[in-house]
């Protein structure tokens, strides 16, 4: 009891990424740059999809839960991260490290669910078309969501209490830039082995699952594209599918060398290597991804684009029209396009 009293009150140290050389400096850069376009990108996928009405169907409902996931995901990390960085120390509380924990696999579960899911989306669209409406209605997409996050909730609870129920009574240094579960085991002075041995056990269970449904859905998917007459719909189908399928590869990639592969096998720096890329290239990518690739996202950016440049000239309009001085004309053509723009 003393010693798990001890690893109550106590503080950890994250060792981070980075120190202030130069080479450091200008990696920190980065990650930073990377970090505010994941947060804008995720955002204005989010605001395209809550107002545009031709988004409003299940594949972009379970996109939207997808990038809030993707929000969520670096801001629990690279802020903390920064701010160790700048201020020169790495130290978090046990109710931070907890709180920190406790988030990410709640996100990471949830995340992984959902993209199963996703992938039985694409499934009924592609091979029940007809009954896609009644299958993929508003209560069933509201019970996959709340399914994925519940799942995530659980897991996460289970986890972060057995794990900060062992005693940390030796070295507090966490040889990582965040407490992850794998990094803040190798701290505790009890013995561990049973534990992560049943922690790699339920990892193969809760990737593969997801990956089962995600593989069955894909070749079902592949096998009705390949026998489509209409070359249009084969490359619509493609499209899409080859979106989801590569951002199931980035995240659950890194996830099975995190949770499947023993720690033994792989050193600190791959660990932190491997972390940054699923906990901010992966969630920076997807809305690169599913908007580069996906024709309805570029045309509600297109609208809402037009939108913005009709009003700022309809405001230039009114000011120069009201302005007692000879204004100088708008160009007639150049209106017309931005009202059409605008109407559509």
């Amino acid at each position: 009891m003393r010693e798990s009293n001890q690893s109550m009150i106590s503080d950890f140290t994250l060792m981070g990424l980075f120190n202030h050389s130069g080479t450091h400096l200008v990696l920190f850069s980065l990650v930073a740059i990377i970090f505010t376009i994941g947060l804008l990108g995720n955002a204005v996928l989010l605001f395209l999809i809550h107002t545009d009405s031709r988004l409003h169907t299940p594949m972009y409902f379970l996109l939207s839960q997808l990038s809030l996931l993707d929000v969520g995901f670096p801001l629990v990390t690279i802020p903390k991260m920064a701010a160790d960085f700048l201020q020169g120390e790495g130290s978090i509380s046990f109710g931070g490290c907890a709180a920190q924990m406790f988030f990410l696999m709640l996100m990471g579960i949830s995340e992984g669910v959902l993209l199963s899911l996703m992938s039985y989306d694409r499934y009924v669209a592609v091979c029940h078309p007809l009954h896609y409406p009644v299958l993929m209605r508003r209560q069933v997409c509201l019970l996959m969501v709340g399914t994925s996050w519940l799942s995530g909730v659980l897991v996460a609870s289970i986890q972060t209490a057995i794990t900060l129920h062992f005693p940390y009574c030796a070295s507090h240094t966490v040889d990582h830039f965040f407490c992850e579960l794998p990094a803040l085991l190798k701290l505790s002075c009890a013995g561990t082995s049973t534990y992560e041995l049943s922690l790699s056990i339920s990892g193969v269970l809760i990737l593969l699952l997801p990956l089962s449904l995600i593989t069955t859905s894909y070749s079902h998917v592949l096998r009705t594209v390949l026998h489509m007459h209409s070359a249009e719909a084969r490359h619509k189908a493609f499209t899409t599918c080859s979106s989801h399928i590569t951002v199931v590869g980035l995240f659950y990639g890194a996830a099975m060398f995190m949770y499947m592969v023993p720690g033994t096998y792989h050193s600190p720096q791959q660990d932190n290597v491997v972390s940054l890329f699923y906990s901010l290239v992966t969630p920076t990518l997807n809305p690169l991804i599913y908007s580069l690739r996906n024709r309805d996202v570029r045309m509600a950016l297109v609208k809402v684009l037009g939108r913005t440049d009709f009003r700022s000239e309809m405001t230039c309009w009114r000011i120069l029209h009201c302005s007692r001085d000879p204004p100088l004309q708008l160009r007639p053509v150049s209106f017309a396009v931005h009202v059409v723009q605008g109407v559509l």
